[in-house]
């Protein structure tokens, strides 16, 4: 459930985010147009980017008392499945609101990714279709229905973890905790983990649009579901008070657009998944 986008600072959010930001400055300002940068941040999953947000850069895990990113990672997997054109809602009707329209394959074409192809052979397995807000219920594992638990998604934090280590962002790394020990994944690249706060920063501040269906939709998507999994305050933490404000008051508008209205001014079945998953999380 979305709740209202804190309006005061996380002093120590902010000192450590102040902190990293004047590690990588000078690296940032070198490698700004680095092609090859560029071109990892492309390959970036939307999932991966919610994890990349969450990260503790050094110590390599996400907090322990974040219970929301496993729900996020879920919806950021359906709407990166509509976005690539592979399942989109079924027709409206008058009878139906968004969240009740049904979730039906486009295309069962592989896309290349593990998590997501796992997700796309349960919705082409899937008679008759769900709904959203079911399949990321089924994938998180959240479900009372015990015929419905073959289709969570396992360790999927670790398994983005990996992918971004393959992709040279996230280092592996054994440490100790008193009575175990545990695989973490601290930062490596942190010019792509900054890019990754500067273009999240740009799209509420510099690069703001009042129409949102101007927006990329996959930064809007990004956006969004950060907040849901409760990791926007990571990249916004090192504004000045001034841009916060504006960037948290932005995110607010966002938050309460009428999603059901925005699928009726441009008709788009794949995107209208998207818009089913805010509805989702804003419940």
């Amino acid at each position: 459930m979305m709740e209202e986008p804190k309006p005061r600072r996380r002093n120590v959010a902010k000192a450590e985010a102040e902190e990293k930001k004047n590690e990588v400055q000078e690296n940032v300002e070198e490698e700004h147009e680095s092609k090859d940068d560029g071109d990892k941040m492309s390959r970036l999953t939307l999932m991966e980017e919610i994890l990349l947000l969450g990260l503790k850069d050094r110590e390599g895990y996400t907090s322990f008392w974040n219970d929301c990113i496993s729900s996020g990672l879920r919806g950021c997997v359906m709407i990166e499945l509509a976005l690539r054109n592979r399942i989109e809602l079924d027709k409206a009707t008058s009878r139906r609101n968004l969240v009740s329209r049904k979730v039906i394959l486009k295309s069962d074409e592989q896309t290349g990714d593990v998590i997501l192809d796992e997700a796309l052979k349960h919705v082409k397995e899937t008679q008759p279709p769900e709904t959203v807000v079911s399949w990321i219920e089924y994938l998180s594992g959240e479900t009372w229905n015990p015929l419905k638990l073959k289709y969570q998604l396992r360790n999927v934090r670790e398994r983005l973890a990996k992918n971004l280590v393959e992709k040279g962002v996230l280092t592996t790394e054994k440490q100790n905790f008193l009575l175990f020990d545990m695989t973490t994944h601290p930062l490596q690249n942190s010019v792509m983990k900054a890019k990754l706060i500067k273009r999240v920063q740009e799209a509420v501040l510099q690069r703001w649009t009042n129409d949102v269906h101007r927006m990329d939709k996959k930064m809007l998507s990004l956006i969004v579901l950060s907040h849901a999994s409760d990791v926007l305050e990571n990249a916004f933490a090192p504004l000045n008070d001034q841009d916060y404000e504006l960037a948290m008051k932005r995110v607010r508008q966002l938050l309460e657009l009428d999603y059901e209205a925005e699928t009726k001014k441009k008709a788009n079945p794949s995107h209208d998944v998207m818009w089913a998953v805010f509805e989702a999380f804003s419940k």
